[in-house]
């Protein structure tokens, strides 16, 4: 079996590069959790990368149901055919839509299979899931066909923490959570993106930008994704490294609400008058 070991793009810690090639060897999913912009969703894109597999997205969204992902019934357009004269109506078939699992499963070839966010779904969407995950198949009533797994899928599941999920799906998985990265590791992750960013630019942005997430008062913290858009634009602006942690310039692309970029101002204003951060 070829293992995972991270990709050009993307810095992984020891700890994750085990858990997912522990839940490939183990055929589990792999549920990871994380504060937004720890590179949950990057994950999935970076090990279809380095094994050369196919990714599949199934974005889930509030009004998403476990069905969706298995397949569709295009009732519309069968009605429509038979009104109109369409060739092939009685073969119904030619009107099951698979959705993205059902895309997974019915590859020849084994893909990485990404279920983005599941957090957004209601209650029971995890729990209409299990027989699916678990026994890589599912019956489709209207052609009365069972799809089985060719290859089973690589299945990573992603979630920013905000809900509690059912104890019965977490039993079916393997769990990862990733911590932000500290001042090291984030190093690693900005020169992964710019090979040639300023020493002295890169120094005074990450402390600034770890000074920002440390403030208690900041609702919304800054991620990594931000971090990258930041130092963009400094390094496009030609801004002076040692103004950088007194001034903060274009502190809207770390902050976006308006609460925190006058938290950050009152932080700033205490250090004129003496105070720390």
């Amino acid at each position: 079996m070829k293992e995972f070991k991270g990709s050009s793009n993307y810095v992984v810690s020891e700890d994750l590069l085990r858990i997912v090639n522990i839940s490939i060897a183990l055929q589990k999913p792999l549920l990871i959790k994380g504060e937004p912009g720890t590179g949950k969703t990057m994950l999935a894109d970076a090990i279809a990368e380095a094994l050369g597999k196919k990714l599949i997205i199934w974005n889930i969204k509030s009004t998403t149901k476990a069905q969706d992902g298995l397949y569709v019934y295009d009732t519309v357009q069968r009605l429509y055919d038979s009104q109109f004269g369409g060739e092939g109506v009685d073969d119904i078939k030619k009107y099951i839509k698979l959705g993205k699992l059902g895309e997974a499963f019915n590859s020849d070839e084994q893909v990485v299979l990404l279920i983005d966010e599941i957090e957004k779904a209601d209650l029971e969407f995890p729990n209409d899931l299990l027989w699916e995950l678990d026994k890589m198949e599912f019956y489709i009533p209207e052609t009365k066909q069972t799809i089985s797994a060719k290859q089973r899928p690589i299945v990573i599941i992603t979630s920013n923490a905000e809900k509690e999920l059912p104890d019965a799906f977490l039993r079916r998985c393997i769990f990862h959570y990733i911590a932000f990265p500290n001042q090291d590791m984030m190093t690693d992750i900005v020169h992964a993106h710019f090979d040639n960013i300023e020493d002295h630019l890169l120094d005074m942005a990450m402390r600034a930008f770890y000074q920002v997430r440390d403030l208690p008062t900041v609702a919304k913290k800054p991620s990594t994704s931000e971090l990258l858009d930041w130092l963009q634009a400094l390094r496009l602006g030609g801004v002076d490294p040692d103004k950088i942690e007194k001034e903060l310039p274009y502190a809207g692309i770390l902050l976006k609400k308006t609460e925190d970029l006058t938290a950050v101002k009152n932080a700033k204003n205490r250090v004129k008058n003496g105070y720390r951060w």
